[in-house]
């Protein structure tokens, strides 16, 4: 039986990509590389400049001593060279001991290499480094006895690379602590900012109750005022949206009225040859003006984030044989009704309106196309990987037109309308597709608006 091996969706990246990406978009983690690599910078120039320091001031001082030194070993190793005070001298000291002449020749460490200097002289290639070679330094380090013998002294290395790096590994790990509390510490620093990003997306949700939290208040840092200032401007922008909404409102109330009074007036005319088309025209464009401020209202309402719906079970299929049965036209639209359609809580008001604005809008750009509108009413399955149930998918769809690419996202934005395709004449005042996003996304659902080459497809997708 075979696995399901995962897919590059779900495979997680390799931490060479998540350290570049955390690199290249979180503020912390470059505020901690810029402290990492100003402290290592910092610690290079002042090892380098102690160094340069110490070689040059002390080296003139240090030089006799050392001259001094190795005449007192010499001295102690003897003439002509003892092997056993050699050998007694490097089990004392962490030093090398090489005896050559005419007699001894002898060295405490066999194993090292060896290596031949410009003038073909015998070197020893643990002894010396370059640079003592260039500053001619070996000869403090090197005698010659009475009798002829060349002593040569020099530091035993193998002992440091025996010898745990203490001091190595204290620093490492001094480092990774001061890392870990800077990261800390600048994760703390940056909490502000955490709480200003949720801030702003409950804002841009339309969420003005919970401002963002303002840490010391009485004396608040840069981020602090950051803070406060766009809770200020939240309010702002909260007090002009109520205006708004208020203003709209007040209108739509205050013009029903009249409305009410002019089409009562109108349809009390007399029904005669001369007043008849007057009449007709005048009622029709009442009927506009009606339809206009319902949609209004209806857009309001479902804006404002406290909109109630009134849901109970409804029979989608039959709500919508009831909406195509009531509109002028739609007996030519092509319906493909799912027969195994769950079971969906749904305002009925609200999705009556909605399919009549659909319906309405694929007629209307179908008056010159080759196919009548067709509408679907199916089961939309979640995808794999999904969390959530099944819902209804409604699929209206024209084939007249479309729309160019760049207008769709605005098709759905309130009192737009796509000057190519949709004229003044055909097209409306641009709230129909407005009133049917905002319904689908009050029910929990989705709205999308497509090309379907040719004509539009639009698609509602509401949750069971």
């Amino acid at each position: 039986m075979s696995t399901a091996q995962p897919t590059q969706a779900t495979r997680r990246p390799r931490w060479h990509r998540r350290a570049r990406h955390a690199l290249a978009h979180s503020l912390r983690v470059r505020l901690v590389a810029l402290f990492l690599l100003l402290a290592m910078a910092m610690a290079a120039t002042f090892l380098f400049g102690m160094q340069r320091a110490l070689s040059v001031g002390w080296r003139e001082a240090a030089r006799p001593l050392v001259a001094d030194y190795v005449d007192r070993l010499a001295a102690e190793v003897g003439s002509p060279p003892s092997v056993a005070r050699a050998q007694a001298l490097v089990q004392r000291l962490p030093v090398t001991v090489r005896i050559s002449g005419p007699q001894v020749n002898w060295s405490s460490h066999t194993d090292a290499p060896d290596r031949v200097n410009r003038r073909g002289e015998d070197r020893w290639q643990s002894d010396w480094s370059a640079d003592d070679w260039r500053r001619n330094e070996p000869r403090l380090l090197e005698r010659t006895t009475a009798d002829g013998h060349r002593i040569q002294f020099s530091l035993n290395r193998q002992i440091w690379h025996t010898r745990p790096r203490l001091v190595g590994w204290i620093t490492l790990a001094v480092l990774l602590a001061m890392t870990a509390l800077a990261y800390a510490r600048v994760r703390r620093l940056l909490r502000p900012l955490d709480d200003i990003r949720a801030g702003a997306l409950r804002f841009g949700q339309g969420d003005f109750g919970q401002p963002i939290p303002v840490h010391h208040a009485a004396r608040p840092d840069e981020l602090g005022e950051l803070a406060a200032t766009i809770n200020t401007m939240g309010g702002d922008i909260h007090q002009m949206l109520e205006a708004k909404r208020a203003l709209l409102l007040a209108i739509s109330h205050e013009l029903r009225s009249p409305l009410t009074r002019a089409r009562l007036n109108t349809e009390l005319l007399p029904e005669t040859l001369e007043v008849q088309p007057s009449r007709d025209a005048l009622l029709r464009d009442l009927g506009l003006m009606r339809d206009l401020i319902t949609d209004l209202l209806e857009s309001e309402r479902l804006a404002s984030p406290h909109a109630a719906l009134q849901r109970e079970p409804t029979d989608l299929a039959a709500l919508v044989a009831e909406v195509t049965a009531s509109l002028p036209g739609a007996a030519a639209v092509q319906q493909h009704i799912a027969p195994d359609l769950p079971a969906v809580a749904l305002d009925r008001t609200r999705v009556r309106l909605l399919l009549r604005n659909l319906l309405e809008n694929a007629l209307r750009h179908s008056a010159d196309a080759s196919q009548p509108p067709s509408l679907q009413v199916q089961v939309d399955k979640p995808a794999q990987g999904q969390h959530r149930g099944q819902g209804v998918r409604i699929t209206v769809r024209d084939h007249g037109p479309g729309v160019p690419e760049d207008q769709l996202p605005h098709l759905a934005q309130p009192f737009y309308r796509a000057d190519a395709a949709r004229e003044r004449a055909t097209g409306g005042v641009g709230l129909g597709l407005y009133l049917c996003k905002l319904v689908a996304q009050a029910h929990g659902g989705t709205f999308s608006v497509r090309n379907a080459q040719p004509g539009l497809e639009v698609q509602v997708v509401l949750p069971a």
